[in-house]
């Protein structure tokens, strides 16, 4: 099986690589560094050549920076152009759990236009709607930030560790296009505030924190349970607690 990953030098997509090449698949990255550009669409077509599956976790560059929903249209309509001219079987995107409730965030309403893109390009699919992952925990909890007080919104997580969900993500190679988002998550939920509290005594942060219902996250109010999944998500097995004794105490 030969396996394209598009993004394939960023933290996610390293990661798939990796696990790839070890499950013995013939695994093609496709970045800028490999001279391929989802934006210009320059490489798309020799790059997929002869491919079978295609991964894409893509990304606009640096949370927040940028326009986003014209990174996502551009090359969500080069990428799937591209797959088709390729006689790609299987189309797989990596987006967010909960993206549906966040669309006043030009990020995230980005990424709902790129899997509407999917779903109607035409193409067998998989869209992987994955939790918070741990390490963007840091980055979550410090936009929160005011006067130095990280004022969290009372919302409930379901987090997973990025080499958990890429783990899943590389099982899902090996199966049949859903044609409908798959959500995965962590095996435990929590409230945001707790999550912070836990990860800022790891750290020895001795910043004050408080939950607060007028708080937003990333720009919007949220339903503490709107960043939960339906019931029916793929759970992993590490938690956050665990997680923080491997990576801070270790």
């Amino acid at each position: 099986m030969k396996v394209v990953v598009v993004g394939a030098n960023g933290m996610m997509g390293s990661k798939i690589v990796r696990r790839l090449e070890r499950h013995g698949k013939e695994v093609i990255e496709a970045s800028k560094t490999t001279g391929v550009n989802v934006y210009t669409g320059e490489g798309l077509a020799s790059v997929l050549n002869g491919a079978d599956v295609v991964v894409d976790v893509t990304n606009s560059g640096a949370f927040g920076e940028g326009d986003a929903l014209e990174f996502f249209k551009r090359a969500g309509r080069n990428l799937t152009a591209a797959a088709k001219m390729s006689g790609i079987r299987h189309y797989m995107a990596l987006s967010v759990l909960g993206v549906e409730h966040l669309v006043e965030n030009d990020y995230f309403r980005a990424k709902l236009v790129q899997e509407n893109l999917i779903r109607a390009s035409g193409l067998a699919y998989t869209i992987i709607r994955s939790a918070q992952f741990f390490e963007f925990f840091n980055g979550i909890i410090n936009a929160a930030s005011v006067d130095g007080v990280l004022r969290l919104p009372p919302v409930v997580l379901q987090p997973i560790s990025a080499d958990e969900a890429a783990n899943w993500i590389v099982k899902l190679t090996d199966e049949m296009p859903r044609n409908t988002m798959v959500e995965v998550s962590g095996p435990e939920s929590a409230k945001l505030v707790d999550l912070a509290h836990e990860l800022l005594t790891a750290t020895e942060d001795n910043r004050a924190v408080t939950s607060d219902t007028d708080a937003h996250y990333f720009g919007v109010r949220l339903a503490p349970d709107s960043l939960l999944s339906a019931g029916n998500a793929i759970t992993s097995n590490i938690t956050f607690h665990e997680w923080l004794s491997r990576t801070i105490y270790a």
